[in-house]
């Protein structure tokens, strides 16, 4: 026997579970004004952190709001620690970070970023920094976690987009601009490598399996890219569904899931020590274009809305108006 044989056995194992047919288990009518961006969940916690253009609306995992965070001007994301009882929100407008505390949702101070509109957030634990990735000022800006104190700017060279950390030190980000993700060195501060993730254009989501040493980025044009996450070397180009904006792995399943604004879920499986391979395709809703994954129960949630029609006579590029009152939060999964 090989000694990859017990891996793909598992496989063989798994991929069933994804052809029974997991869809939207529940919708959750959250309702409010603003958009919305990235969500985060809190497994332990039971908690979803939904950013709404002005406040952070926390629901418990049935859709019961909980608490809000106030004051987060375009906020984009929330990064946490439950082992520090903080949390932390990316307020693009604002170009703030605001400090609360997680078990109680105070807010503890605002902290001013280095670039314009922080958009991606992240918590890296190995040195308990917060890294808030700005779009506009193309660079990233590194906060202490416990002192809330500035330690400094990182050039991204481009637009900075979605981050995923290993836990051990290192923090990798998407460069819009140049189809590329970055390795940084948390501790140091420094851009290790530069890796090229064409043919994808215009790099948002990305999603780390830490165990496999993998990373998982989708881009604008329909296509989502695995990178060995030590080399920086391309491993498989998929085909996913348009819309694209977020994607997250679950290590209990040991999938990717790639969140398509179409109204899909396009479903990444590891078929051998280094191929890949798109498993299933999950229906959701249209706008449902961003997406976390709860590693304990392998329930999926994607935030989304209704929408109106675009007016025939508007210029191109023009987003369709959500239908007010109309925000929701879809739960996906196996109804078994």
């Amino acid at each position: 026997m090989s000694r990859f044989t017990p891996f793909l056995l598992s496989l063989v194992v798994a991929l069933p579970a994804l052809a029974a047919g997991p869809g939207v288990l529940r919708t959750f009518k959250v309702g409010g004004e603003g958009r919305w961006d990235y969500v985060s969940l809190d497994p332990e916690g039971g908690r979803l952190y939904v950013p709404r253009s002005t406040r952070v609306m926390v629901l418990d995992l049935d859709g019961n709001l909980k608490g809000e965070i106030p004051g987060t001007a375009g906020v984009h994301g929330v990064a946490f620690s439950r082992e520090l009882d903080r949390g932390w929100t990316s307020n693009g407008q604002a170009n703030t970070v605001t400090v609360f505390k997680l078990s109680t949702l105070e807010v503890l101070k605002v902290v001013k970023t280095t670039g314009e509109n922080p958009d991606a957030i992240l918590f890296e634990p190995a040195t308990q920094r917060v890294f808030t990735f700005n779009g506009r000022g193309k660079n990233a800006t590194v906060i202490d976690a416990v002192t809330s104190e500035v330690l400094g700017t990182i050039p991204m060279g481009g637009k900075p987009e979605f981050a995923a950390c290993d836990g051990k030190g290192r923090v990798y980000v998407n460069n819009e601009d140049s189809a590329a993700i970055l390795a940084i060195n948390a501790r140091t501060l420094k851009v290790e490598a530069t890796w090229s993730i064409k043919p994808l254009d215009s790099p948002s989501g990305l999603a780390m399996d830490v165990k496999q040493n993998r990373l998982f980025a989708v881009g604008g044009n329909k296509l989502a890219a695995v990178v060995d996450a030590g080399s920086g070397k391309v491993l498989a180009t998929l085909p996913i569904g348009s819309g694209t904006d977020g994607i997250d792995f679950d290590p209990g399943t040991g999938c990717a899931y790639a969140s398509n604004g179409e109204g899909s879920i396009s479903v990444i499986s590891q078929t051998g020590p280094a191929t890949y391979a798109v498993s299933a395709t999950i229906p959701t809703r249209r706008g449902a274009k961003t997406i976390v994954a709860n590693p304990r129960t392998h329930r999926l949630y994607l935030p989304t809305a209704d929408f109106a029609p675009v007016p025939k006579d508007a210029k191109p590029g023009t987003r369709p108006a959500m239908v007010p009152g109309s925000f929701q939060v879809l739960e996906v999964g196996d109804a078994k």
